[in-house]
């Protein structure tokens, strides 16, 4: 069986703005990938109804999994209304076990929008649940033995919601797969004009460049990188396990 690695997110391209790099070169390492956002872009538009606008998201987001070579999982829900409760634990429980995954790859405790912070919860509980017998998911689907190492992405932005500056405790160098995660971000063609108008992001290609380009500067070492922190083992894996760095090799570096 392939070691898997799965990308749980809030929204649409906010695996390709933060961790897409990353998710490359565990590819290359011969992880079979897996992509999801909980969230379906709802949101996401100045112009365009929620219906509308989350099918057109959703598309996007299909043809950038499949630009990753990854398995897309479909979303649970709107934007704005990812909320830890038990239906939503229970279905991206179910989906957890379905992928069975050896490494997470999720957002960081305190980000700077309530969905990204309830996504890591409800990834962080559903992770926890994967071989609990007596945890019933929906769809129902049988526990699953088996270590998981969880790795948090920096914020975007790279601050905490209080807009103090953060540090990861291990850098990827995504260099050689810079313009692979550009053209992943492209997809989300939807994206540019609610950015500009909701942030003030004048490119949103540019500014992904800028954010990994200013997390290569923090590792004094690469040029472009992506930023992670692995979660605590304790109710998921052995101590010591590192998987990330296994896969990666001198492509990671823990200072």
């Amino acid at each position: 069986m392939p070691k898997r690695a799965f990308a749980v997110v809030a929204h649409p391209d906010d695996i390709e703005f933060m961790m897409a790099g990353t998710l490359i070169l565990l590819r290359r390492a011969g992880y079979e990938l897996h992509y999801m956002t909980v969230a379906n872009g709802s949101c996401g538009s100045m112009v365009e109804d929620a219906s509308t606008i989350a099918r057109i998201r959703r598309q996007e987001s299909m043809d950038a999994a499949g630009l990753l070579d990854a398995v897309y999982h479909e979303s649970l829900c709107d934007d704005l209304e990812i909320f830890y409760d038990k239906l939503t634990l229970q279905r991206l429980g179910s989906v957890m076990r379905e992928v069975a995954p050896n490494i997470i790859l999720t957002h960081p405790p305190h980000d700077y929008m309530e969905d990204h912070m309830n996504t890591c919860r409800l990834t962080l509980t559903a992770a926890f649940a994967l071989g609990v017998p007596n945890f019933a998911t929906q769809p129902p689907h049988p526990p699953v033995d088996g270590p998981v190492t969880i790795y948090h992405a920096l914020p975007y932005g790279l601050r905490d919601p209080l807009g103090r500056s953060v540090s990861p405790g291990m850098y990827v160098d995504v260099t050689e797969v810079l313009e692979v995660k550009r053209v992943a971000l492209a997809m989300h063609r939807s994206q540019k004009e609610w950015l500009d108008a909701t942030q003030g992001i004048d490119s949103y290609l540019n500014h992904m460049e800028e954010m990994t380009r200013e997390v290569g500067r923090m590792s004094g070492r690469f040029a472009y990188a992506e930023g992670w922190t692995q979660h605590l083992h304790l109710g998921y894996g052995p101590p010591g396990a590192d998987p990330l760095a296994e896969a990666l090799g001198e492509k990671l570096l823990s200072p």
